[in-house]
């Protein structure tokens, strides 16, 4: 920014924007130059030939290339987003039932909720077993019958087990309105079979969603080997969606991954993995999030509204 105010004559600095001090005849001299009249930060991009970059995307990371030919993106805004899935009920480790959870989202303004307790070998989060998931989707049918505002979909987070097979078979999951999968054992497995492990799991075609792809916790965990590309290759081959996981102990998949995936077409999904009514509002975060990985409203597949989500559950089960 400075040395394009520099370019036109003027100095920039956390004080002010003024005329750049010239050396004529060996002195130094400040010329009277034109200055545009600026009011605010976008009139100061303006003012130095720039569209007005959103502060998400200052990481020098093509921005101002974007920002000269006008083509950086429209990014996400919190209000396009239309609903959210992978939440937690008190039927496995959450705090709030089912139609507290149904009922915060509602006061969200959200169109939907998907639900997705934990599966059977989660056993510390008291997962669910086939007759224990049997039981909540009948309970979300009773429910969708008696709310008229929100949409409730019926899931579960599924564990991909070791040799990337799933918790459960794919008769019980076909009978869900989609499957969540993700890891939460055996973590120290070597690159190369983690990798295979998650990209076996991601070409069940029930699997909807890939969850927290690194099983990273912030401050907390390291990330478990994965190589992402192959990971991002593997979600547009089968269309898979990714999760931009809104918690802020995890916030993954990573905003840096986000331009790849975008180019290779594969849709994010923003969820908060929330186990309780209050941990709905990280959705926050993970528009903040999505915003730094340059993705728009077209790249995030839950600020489809319901008449359409619902088609985008079923493609990659009818691809099969």
């Amino acid at each position: 920014m400075r040395n394009r105010a520099l370019d036109r004559g003027w100095t920039l600095n956390e004080y002010r924007l003024g005329p750049a001090p010239q050396t004529i005849a060996g002195k130094h001299r400040t010329v009277a130059v034109e200055i545009p009249p600026i009011s605010d930060e976008a009139g100061l991009y303006r003012a130095l030939g720039l569209d007005f970059i959103p502060p998400e995307l200052r990481e020098s990371c093509g921005e101002f290339e974007a920002a000269e030919s006008g083509t950086l993106p429209r990014l996400i805004e919190p209000e396009d987003l239309r609903g959210t899935f992978h939440c937690h009920t008190t039927a496995s480790d959450g705090h709030n039932s089912l139609a507290e959870m149904v009922e915060a989202a509602r006061d969200l303004g959200l169109e939907y909720i998907g639900i997705a307790d934990h599966s059977r070998s989660s056993v510390q989060a008291h997962g669910l077993d086939e007759s224990r998931l049997k039981v909540q989707r009948a309970q979300i049918r009773a429910l969708n019958e008696t709310v008229t505002d929100i949409r409730v979909f019926s899931g579960i987070e599924c564990d991909i087990l070791r040799d990337g097979s799933l918790d459960f078979p794919d008769e019980t999951l076909a009978e869900l309105d989609f499957v969540v999968a993700s890891i939460h054992s055996t973590l120290n497995l070597s690159e190369a079979e983690m990798t295979k492990r998650v990209i076996r799991a991601m070409e069940n075609p029930y699997v909807t969603m890939l969850a927290h792809p690194t099983g990273r916790l912030l401050l907390k965990r390291e990330g478990y080997a994965i190589e992402i590309p192959a990971i991002i290759d593997a979600a547009a081959r089968t269309g898979t969606w990714i999760e931009l996981n809104a918690a802020p102990k995890r916030l993954d998949l990573d905003w840096r991954w986000w331009p790849l995936a975008k180019r290779k077409g594969v849709r994010c999904v923003i969820n908060p993995d929330a186990h309780r009514v209050a941990r709905l509002q990280d959705l926050s975060f993970g528009i903040g999030s999505a915003r730094k990985g340059w993705l728009t409203k077209d790249d995030v597949v839950n600020c489809l509204p319901l008449n359409r989500i619902e088609a985008e559950l079923k493609k990659k089960r009818e691809r099969k």
